[in-house]
């Protein structure tokens, strides 16, 4: 018995090892491991998988959204103070972020664009910003500046995301048929929740109740497959569908 305890340990010390090599750990773990096989694995587990595992990323992610909503305004009060200290465009970014993410899109758009001057001029994060803050505070055309400088400069990134905001904005400023061709495009390319919803959502509102029942059963159907966290990452998409599904049902 007491060999089998043994050759546990070293199986759980190379399970650990081969886990250090795979996300390129420092190497003085795999004298930890084989030198001290239970210790060492113990706190391989407690000190190094652990704080970055799903599991772990999930619970903060799920306190996170707690703080917020017991004070939805913390992160935006903080990062004013934060600015007001230190007038940085890292500031001036963690301000516009907290704004976008508290609803405040039309004073996020401002600090997004301020952002855009000098050395971050071209940053495509902050770019994608401003042109999601603007679409949200339904400044379309200003949001279509920035999504085409983006995809013309940096066409490889976040192509699912500026994709999705081109399509919104199209649709924002009654380009119906380049809207219809965007939001098409962007489903077939990258298929994601999201750009379904905000189809059907488009649809919902321009009564084309068979594009949008075919593409509501579909989300129906990924839904019903979400876990807790993904059921929160699109919380707010999946109210906004919701709301069109009821508002065009009472209108037919």
């Amino acid at each position: 018995m007491p060999f089998a305890g043994l050759g546990l340990h070293v199986v759980f010390a190379l399970l650990c090892a081969i886990h250090a090599i795979r996300t390129r750990q420092q190497m003085y773990w795999l004298f930890i491991l084989f030198a001290f096989p239970l210790l060492g694995s113990l706190v391989y587990l407690f000190g190094v998988y652990l704080p970055n595992s799903r599991m772990e990323r999930g619970a903060l992610r799920a306190v996170s959204a707690a703080a917020r909503a017991l004070d939805p305004t913390r992160e935006v009060r903080e990062a004013r103070i934060a600015l007001d200290e230190a007038p940085t465009a890292q500031n001036q970014l963690r301000l516009a972020a907290a704004l976008l993410d508290t609803g405040d899109a039309g004073e996020a758009a401002e600090r997004y664009e301020a952002c855009l001057h000098g050395p971050f001029a071209s940053d495509p994060d902050i770019r994608l910003g401003a042109a999601r803050a603007f679409v949200e505070c339904q400044r379309y055309v200003e949001a279509l500046r920035h999504l085409e400088a983006l995809r013309a400069e940096r066409p490889d990134f976040r192509p699912d995301a500026v994709a999705l905001l081109i399509a919104r904005s199209y649709a924002g400023t009654s380009r119906d048929a380049e809207a219809r061709v965007a939001f098409d495009a962007a489903i077939e390319q990258h298929g994601t929740y999201e750009a379904k919803a905000e189809y059907a959502i488009w649809c919902l509102a321009r009564g084309e109740t068979a594009t949008a029942d075919r593409l509501t059963a579909d989300l129906d159907k990924i839904s019903a497959r979400w876990n807790p966290l993904t059921r929160e990452l699109n919380a707010a998409v999946s109210r906004r569908l919701g709301a069109a599904r009821s508002l065009a049902i009472r209108q037919r």
